[in-house]
């Protein structure tokens, strides 16, 4: 791949990204768009064009995406290249090309996109906790936006499983936005994978975000939407599956809750109701969770406080009571585990094992 011809068909200023596309199967290589002549280019797409061809980029872009692509892990991925991925391939107006930092072979794996609100309720993040990663058991790697709230939720899940997690970004691939997620995307980038097909050092400008949702639900087989307000960009993302021909889930809430309204919107045009990720497993033909809980269960089994919670809720003191640790210890151990994932507070001082909590019901009522 002649990546510099690459990079500054991918960064030509004047070349609205169709052109791009349409150039290159016209050409054929982006060294061939370049060789060609402008009486040439303009025959088939116009004098407008046939200028903008040859308007090159600023230097300091190539040489900064050259610079990029050089470190290890980071990867400028075009259409057609072999790891390209072959489900936006399928999508009306793919991205022309990706810049992609971490584990670049998931962009092919089987994926499931999970969004929601960025002002998620705690039982919507762990809601959107739990689906992700028992999908992500299943192979499913989970994909999201990186946003706070609903699609950070996702990311986590989705990171511990096996399917992993790919974060489909509003800005250039070096930019995080927002910055409260810079460790998640140190995780991401570690263990699973950050895309982007903004060049690099774009900024998180508000109508990046809609053009990257066609993204989200284009590299995934489903998109689940959590929570999300009646205006808001999880129902961009839903209809962008709808146009892409995948599979749209919403999970319903209370019908005095604004962030239950967008989802009763997609239940009522159609999306499917979840109330359990086997909702999701069934529409999709996979095999239900059950041995995947059992293997998460048995996993948590093998922490020692987690051992002395038992399946019903407990305090801070009761378990200390029960360990012989000091409240101190047992509050900071508990404040790790709920990073992790494996306990949630449900009450005022009152904290429950996440596995008790699916057991009666993933999607069951948890008193706040």
């Amino acid at each position: 791949m002649n990546l510099p011809a690459w990079l500054r068909l991918a960064l030509a200023p004047n070349l609205p990204r169709a052109k791009r596309h349409a150039l290159l199967k016209a050409f054929g290589t982006p060294e061939q768009v370049f060789t060609a002549s402008a009486r040439e280019i303009a025959a088939k797409f116009g004098e407008q064009v046939a200028r903008a061809v040859q308007v090159e980029p600023e230097t300091k872009h190539i040489d900064t995406a050259l610079k990029w692509t050089g470190e290890p892990n980071h990867h400028f991925v075009p259409i057609g290249h072999s790891t390209y991925p072959v489900a936006l391939t399928e999508i009306a107006d793919p991205p022309f090309a990706l810049y992609v930092q971490g584990n670049v072979g998931l962009l092919n794996a089987p994926a499931f996109a999970i969004v929601g609100s960025r002002n998620a309720t705690p039982q919507g993040s762990r809601d959107a906790e739990s689906i992700a990663e028992l999908l992500s058991h299943h192979g499913l790697t989970i994909v999201s936006g990186m946003a706070l709230g609903i699609d950070a939720a996702a990311h986590r899940g989705g990171l511990r499983g096996q399917g992993s997690s790919i974060a489909v970004l509003g800005t250039g691939a070096d930019r995080i936005y927002p910055p409260r997620n810079q460790e998640l995307a140190r995780a991401l980038a570690a263990r699973g994978a950050i895309v982007s097909e903004f060049p690099l050092g774009t900024s998180p400008l508000p109508e990046n975000f809609p053009q990257r949702n066609r993204v989200i639900s284009g590299l995934s087989r489903g998109v689940l939407v959590v929570e999300a307000a009646l205006e808001s960009g999880s129902l961009i993302t839903a209809r962008c599956a709808v146009d892409q021909n995948r599979d749209v889930f919403a999970i319903p809430g209370s019908i005095h809750s604004p962030l239950a309204k967008g989802c009763h919107k997609l239940i009522k045009a159609g999306a499917n109701l979840v109330e359990h990720p086997d909702d999701i497993l069934d529409e999709l033909n996979l095999e239900h969770a059950a041995a995947t809980n059992d293997i998460a269960a048995e996993a948590q089994d093998s922490d020692p406080l987690l051992e002395a919670m038992g399946r019903a809720p407990a305090s801070i003191d009761q378990i200390a009571a029960r360990t012989g640790h000091s409240a101190a210890q047992i509050a900071a151990r508990i404040c790790v585990l709920e990073i992790e994932g494996r306990v949630a507070p449900i009450a005022s001082g009152l904290f429950q094992r996440l596995d008790a909590i699916r057991s009666r019901g993933l999607l069951g009522p948890v008193i706040e």
